[in-house]
């Protein structure tokens, strides 16, 4: 299928391998900027970043498999060891062994799934739920994402750090669900502004201008 439905390709319509290497890019600079956005808590060992909100807004904006792309290249990015990932703790591949190993390994799923709601999962939506709003489709999408990359952070402390379930979620999910509901609600904001701003631009004439 087509990538016209995806916001990037809207605001940007080249086409070709060129014009995605150039999304890419822009996409794996936010992602890093995000990445730095960080603050830790002294009760976890997971300290709140602004990763979720660039690994989510860059599934909405380039769909599904570009988003899964984006993230895979980011992770390799971080165990080549160049400062990708948030600073605290390990770099490089070390960090693949500690505490936030799940969430790391859980992006590149969440923005396939993301992208892939947003993309794709209009017409099942609108069939099985009767959802024909793209601010609802939008938040079905960061929600899914949310979902995975927090079954994945709380999977890998359960299991691998050997907290138990109860302890992970009471230290890998509770603490960041209002920050998480707060970033979902910024995408949102900034997906309608973007696609507000975009609209504006197609629909002005030049002799509007003068």
């Amino acid at each position: 299928m087509s990538h016209s439905r995806v916001l990037a390709d809207r605001i940007y319509p080249t086409e070709g391998l060129a014009a995605d290497v150039v999304r890419i890019a822009a996409a794996n600079i936010l992602l890093v900027l995000c990445a730095h956005i960080v603050l830790p808590l002294p009760w976890t060992p997971v300290p709140i970043t602004g990763q979720t909100f660039g690994v989510l807004l860059v599934a909405v904006l380039l769909g599904a498999r570009r988003g899964a792309l984006t993230l895979g290249l980011y992770l390799l990015e971080g165990i080549a060891g160049f400062p990708v990932f948030q600073p605290l703790g390990l770099q490089g591949p070390a960090r693949f062994l500690g505490p936030t190993a799940g969430y790391l390994l859980a992006y590149a799923p969440a923005a396939f799934i993301a992208g892939w709601i947003v993309q794709r999962g209009a017409v099942p939506l609108r069939i099985y739920f009767r959802i024909q709003s793209n601010s609802v489709k939008l938040l079905i999408a960061l929600m899914a994402g949310e979902t995975i990359i927090f079954i994945g952070g709380c999977a890998w402390l359960a299991s691998v750090m050997r907290l138990g379930w109860i302890n992970s979620l009471r230290l890998g999910a509770l603490p960041f669900l209002p920050g998480e509901v707060i970033k979902m609600a910024l995408i949102i904001a900034a997906v309608g502004g973007l696609e507000f701003a975009r609209g504006k631009n197609r629909n002005r004439s030049p002799l509007s201008e003068r």
